[in-house]
């Protein structure tokens, strides 16, 4: 049995196709501050090729009337991450909502994290800066930093794997650093202690929420090519074997498969 903890809640979607996440938001908003503790904010960011649709509040999702609106808007996409928030460092104000993007490469880079990082303001930063208060943000753009600084432009992907996996490593020596960081085309995922994930595919079935009493058949909103990935702090569903991610690794996600 999964007991709720005190932290943030992460959810994460990489597909080979634009995949409606609906369904799985619906889980999530009501763990923030309904059936779970996660009432200080939360957010949601959407990639569209290389755009990228984002929608923050500082109020509980449970009752936000924005949550609300994206838990009835059909947006599809590739990559999403969503974040609901238990406060621990900073304040709750909107700059300290989850998830946080910057510009790098010509791309917006996403970036979600559940955890505390001792220290983590120690570390230099010198092009990318905070806007709010949070380890979090400090964190998301000290490996922001030292990409930039690393490579002029965007390196190959087993090369740009490898840099963010070692980044990775490093932060969870800190503390606990269950992140999500996306550049719209791959998914990196940090386990510290709590991750797990579902890959849906052919032949689809059908799928109860945990936190609402909500079923979705699959096969027909899917079609026999389709692949998706959803990654989430605590299993979102009942009726599915989620898979837990290994404690202390980084999990890599493209095309709806797992690198």
């Amino acid at each position: 049995m999964w007991i709720y903890g005190l932290m943030c809640e992460l959810l994460g979607m990489n597909a080979n196709v634009p995949t409606d996440i609906r369904f799985s938001f619906a889980a999530l908003a009501k763990r923030g501050g309904e059936t779970g503790p996660h009432k200080d904010g939360w957010g949601i960011s959407f990639y569209e090729n290389k755009g990228c649709r984002s929608f923050h509040d500082p109020k509980p999702s449970a009752q936000s009337e924005l949550a609300a609106l994206v838990k009835n808007y059909p947006i599809k996409s590739r990559m999403v991450i969503a974040h609901v928030r238990k406060a621990n460092r900073g304040r709750v104000a909107l700059e300290n909502t989850h998830p946080f993007t910057r510009e790098l490469w010509g791309r917006a880079w996403t970036f979600a994290h559940n955890g505390q990082l001792k220290g983590v303001k120690d570390l230099p930063l010198s092009f990318f800066r905070p806007i709010g208060t949070t380890d979090s943000e400090h964190a998301f753009c000290f490996v922001m930093d030292y990409l930039v600084k690393t490579f002029p432009d965007c390196p190959p992907p087993k090369v740009l794997d490898r840099e963010i996996s070692d980044l990775f490593a490093q932060l969870r020596g800190l503390g606990v650093f269950n992140a999500l960081l996306t550049d719209g085309r791959s998914l990196y995922a940090s386990c510290s202690k709590k991750l797990c994930y579902i890959k849906r595919q052919a032949p689809f079935g059908t799928a109860t929420l945990i936190d609402e009493d909500v079923r979705v058949d699959f096969a027909a909103e899917t079609t026999p090519d389709d692949k998706v990935i959803v990654i989430a702090t605590q299993p979102l569903t009942h009726d599915e074997a989620w898979t837990v991610v290994t404690p202390d690794s980084t999990l890599i996600l493209r095309g709806g498969e797992v690198i």
